[in-house]
């Protein structure tokens, strides 16, 4: 095969990254301290056939552009300058570097000890220098047309008031259905199966687990595991290949515009918080190469790294280049792949500058005035492990956050620990002491029973214990207390009495979940009573373990789920984006919540001090000031009882007016209407005000 050796052009320093059009392809790629900057061609065997010197710097930019090259070439950079980590600088021209920009690329790095830019197990660690190439065993980055042919189906546009959220592995929620072509895949996500049963459940996002491209770290390998979550980005706009039937990023695109078709959103999960070089011990793949001391947060020894994230490394948030590079890929995300969100892994560590977290920080700043990115869904993991990382609340408008507070204190109430009434109130009427200030509403606490790190539900009510040896390291991984609860026997067993106490609060904790204030999030396969046999962290386990399984036939809990986020999408009254704060309504007097005692009374303070008490009934209606177009509906009577069987007393109503029992989890039938003041042990029940 001849290949043509292409001549170069000045080209231009805007837009980053390889750009395709009619004549050739343009290169652009920021670095302030390279002295030499060099652009590899390969043809697609892999093998480097020409290599090019980019003559052209604008400020840091450099960059040049090729007539006649087109979509398909694939490339990489080698870049030349200092090599000298003790003042933070890591050049080394034998190491093959991914373009930050590439929007594919050809595979994932094969570890060889060419991919360090030092000699491993040499006696000066990271201060040596290792002149063997690492070409044959990375990625190539590729010119990409990323043109797609959209159907006319506009995007969902779900409100957050009218959201539910469903968090999904790409691969693990497909690959145990043999009836899916391409299971793990792309397209095996959005195939028709899998949009039936989200349908069905009347989830309206789906919220992905990293999918921009990431590395399989050397030590799950060499214990013959993999890193299935994708926590360790390399590739802030490629799709990963490994979900990829073939090599088109349509495939991608293609998933996008069916959930978009049936009505479901896109929302990805992404880590710009570091990236997968890790600590001065992990390979050079492309920042560390690019431009070290540019990319990366340096510690005052610039040889080290400030490390917020527990993964080695944390991107630098105060240079613009690295706002910029996030800035693009997260538009691009938005306005060529289409997506509708982002849920932003350990944001923490995205606020941070100098002087600690700075929720008006330059990240912040840049999306709040950003026209495309500040009317998407944004969500916040609202920590990391840095100095004051727990930032619960402190985020601004838009974001919403993972309220873990709601996690824990729902799982403490229905496992029957003393004293947690009063945080139940807190939590499902809008957790309004983190989040009601400057404006932000009550959809601005995500609300999640379960996630992807840490038990399932079904075996949150299974296991007391933690059980992650499969993950190799004797159980010390994942976490400790996760106020779960197995019931009386840990694990699987075949007690009915058991088992039935297992599926009530399992439909205890869900009603909770859809009865609350905010916008409620489910993990794949809660609704199908998943298990992973206990293991609270499969962060390594592509496999059984952390597949989901699907059923047989259809789990009695999938209805029940199907039931409950009927009844809250029924209810706006469960749907508001105004605090409830007990306040006077003008349209009739009454206040928008008032919190009862079983006997029909209000509560006192010294009731809700009483570590006793076991049973929380609310009486909600639509906050004061919603406006007279919201849609309406008259008062609901929300009962949690933890505790014995019990008749309440409600609030006398006018006459020809009643309390009707619209949901009960004691009945199999959750949604059967039934007589009575009567509220079973261990359920929830809610009465709607009637005429």
């Amino acid at each position: 095969m001849t290949l043509a050796n292409f001549a170069i052009r000045p080209g231009r320093p805007s837009p980053l990254g390889a750009t395709v059009d009619e004549g050739g392809v343009n290169f652009a790629v920021f670095s302030r301290h390279a002295t030499k900057v060099m652009l590899c061609l390969f043809d697609e065997d892999g093998h480097e056939h020409q290599v090019i010197r980019l003559p052209e710097r604008e400020g840091h930019v450099w960059h040049g552009y090729f007539p006649g090259m087109k979509a398909g070439q694939q490339y990489g950079f080698r870049m030349d300058g200092p090599y000298k980590p003790e003042e933070g600088h890591r050049f080394n021209p034998y190491k093959l570097l991914i373009d930050p920009y590439a929007k594919r690329l050809t595979g994932h790095p094969e570890w060889n000890d060419a991919l360090f830019s030092y000699k491993p197990r040499h006696k000066d660690k990271d201060l040596s220098f290792n002149n063997a190439d690492s070409a044959p065993y990375m990625p190539r980055s590729v010119v990409v047309d990323p043109t797609f042919a959209w159907s006319d189906t506009d995007r969902p546009r779900h409100t957050l008031e009218n959201s539910v959220i469903y968090e999904a592995h790409v691969k693990g929620l497909t690959a145990g259905r043999a009836d899916i072509p391409n299971a793990g895949s792309y397209l095996a996500m959005a195939s028709d199966p899998i949009l039936e049963h989200l349908n069905n459940l009347g989830v309206t996002a789906v919220e992905l687990l990293p999918v921009q491209a990431f590395l399989n770290e050397k030590f799950l390998l060499d214990r013959g595991l993999t890193n299935y979550w994708g926590y360790m980005t390399y590739g802030f706009f490629a799709p990963d290949p490994r979900y990829m039937q073939g090599s088109d990023i349509a495939e991608f695109q293609q998933m996008v515009q069916r959930f978009h078709s049936a009505g479901i959103e896109v929302i990805l999960d992404v880590v710009y918080n570091h990236t997968a070089e890790g600590s001065e011990m992990g390979p050079t793949l492309m920042f560390r190469g690019l431009d070290n001391a540019s990319y990366y947060r340096l510690a005052d020894d610039p040889r080290y790294y400030i490390d917020d994230s527990g993964c080695g490394n944390t991107l630098d948030f105060e240079n613009p280049f690295v706002i910029r590079l996030v800035m693009d890929s997260l538009r691009y995300w938005v306005e060529v792949m289409h997506v509708d969100g982002f849920r932003f892994d350990l944001c923490s560590s995205l606020g941070r500058t100098r002087y600690g977290f700075e929720r008006d920080g330059p990240f912040f700043r840049a999306i709040g005035q950003d026209p495309v990115l500040n009317s998407v869904k944004l969500i916040a993991e609202p920590w990391d492990i840095g100095p004051g990382g727990y930032q619960l609340g402190a985020y601004p408008a838009p974001f919403a956050e993972w309220n873990d507070k709601y996690r824990d204190q729902t799982r403490q109430f229905w496992r029957g620990d003393r004293g947690k009434v009063a945080d139940m109130a807190a939590r499902i009427s809008g957790s309004a002491q983190f989040f009601d200030h400057e404006g932000r509403s009550a959809t601005s606490s995500l609300n999640f029973l379960t996630a992807h790190d840490g038990f399932t539900l079904h075996d949150t009510v299974s296991y007391w214990n933690k059980q992650n040896l499969a993950n190799g390291e004797g159980n010390r991984d994942g976490h400790s207390n996760n106020y779960s609860d197995n019931m009386g026997v840990e694990g699987p067993t075949d007690n009915p009495a058991i088992i039935a106490a297992r599926i009530r609060r399992k439909r205890n904790m869900m009603a909770t979940l859809m009865l609350s204030q905010g916008t409620p999030m489910i993990l794949a396969g809660d609704e199908l009573s998943n298990s992973q046999g206990g293991n609270n962290n499969a962060y390594c386990q592509d496999n059984e373990i952390g597949w989901v399984t699907w059923p047989d036939e259809e789990d009695p809990f999938f209805t029940f789920c199907q039931q409950a986020i009927a009844f809250r999408k029924m209810h706006p009254l469960l749907r508001q984006k105004r605090f409830l704060h007990s306040r006077q309504r003008l349209l009739d007097g009454e206040p928008d919540l008032f919190w009862r005692q079983v006997n029909g009374e209000p509560m006192r303070q010294e009731d809700w001090d009483n570590p006793d008490l076991r049973t929380l009934i609310a009486e909600m209606r639509m906050a004061s000031g919603t406006p007279e177009y919201v849609q309406r509906e008259g008062a609901l009577l929300v009962v949690l009882n933890r505790g014995a069987e019990l008749e309440i007393t409600p609030p006398a109503l006018p006459a020809g007016e009643q309390w009707v029992r619209r949901f009960d989890t004691s009945q199999e039938d959750a949604i059967a209407v039934t007589q009575g003041m009567q509220v079973a042990a261990n359920a929830v029940v809610v009465f709607s005000h009637e005429k």
